[in-house]
């Protein structure tokens, strides 16, 4: 992959690598617990994914999301789903090699665990915008088709982020062949997802993503989230999955 990631780009990842499935285990059979393999990747470091550089000053959003936050969730959580992939493909390369596929589960899981977050989590810092955006008419149109109303799907879609069971994301997903707009939740990155559905808008709701300024209050998050919602990003990406 390029080092630098376009909105281009942003704009063509689509519903494979959120709808990878697998069982929340990361590495192994003991159970994933955030941030435990962060900092273990070594030259794994160098592989086919690269971190993509945040496409905003790191205060750009504040006061709904400080520099601190942000800055720690791209550089050191986000960091770690990349390096996680690339260890996980080399990993894969060398059971190939050596024909001894003994952790082909485990890996399965790590792969879908962590392109998936990487996925999301670069779809994620464009679904924001200081003081939000609006749709364009063909979105609003759908959304209208779909949901009813905007609102209907806007109250919706904060519901599904707000009560995630654990961690995971809520999302707007575009489902190619009922042809229609769907809201989804992941738990983790890779479960509860909905296979060729394509993701235009994403809130993390793992506790990293706001835990620093929000503590426990979730919904509150969520609710300084939708005020930010990027709905132009939005837009553009159903523009490009319906083309």
């Amino acid at each position: 992959m390029d080092k630098q990631l376009s909105r281009r780009d942003a704009l063509k990842l689509g519903g494979a690598a959120i709808a990878l499935a697998a069982t929340g285990r990361a590495w192994g059979e003991e159970p994933f617990i955030e941030g435990q393999y962060e900092g273990q990747y070594g030259a794994a470091d160098v592989g086919k994914y690269v971190l993509p550089p945040l496409p905003y000053a790191a205060n750009a959003l504040a006061p709904l999301l400080d520099a601190k936050t942000l800055t720690i969730h791209h550089d050191k959580h986000h960091a770690g789903y990349v390096r996680g992939a690339n260890k996980t493909l080399n990993a894969l390369d060398g059971a190939r090699n050596s024909q001894d596929f003994a952790k082909i589960k485990s890996l399965s899981r790590a792969l879908a665990f962590h392109i998936s977050g990487h996925v999301l989590h670069t779809l994620f810092w464009h679904s924001m915008a200081a003081g939000g955006s609006p749709p364009a008419a063909e979105l609003v149109a759908a959304v209208k088709r779909d949901f009813g109303a905007v609102d209907a799907m806007q109250q919706q879609f904060a519901a599904a982020a707000k009560k995630v069971e654990g961690s995971g994301w809520g999302v707007l997903a575009y489902e190619p062949i009922g042809h229609r707009l769907l809201v989804l939740q992941a738990e983790k990155h890779q479960n509860l997802a909905v296979w060729g559905a394509v993701p235009l808008l994403v809130c993390d709701v793992w506790e990293h993503a706001y835990y620093l300024q929000y503590q426990n209050r979730r919904s509150d998050w969520v609710d300084a989230f939708m005020s930010m919602a990027n709905w132009k990003f939005a837009s553009e990406r159903y523009a490009a999955a319906t083309a």
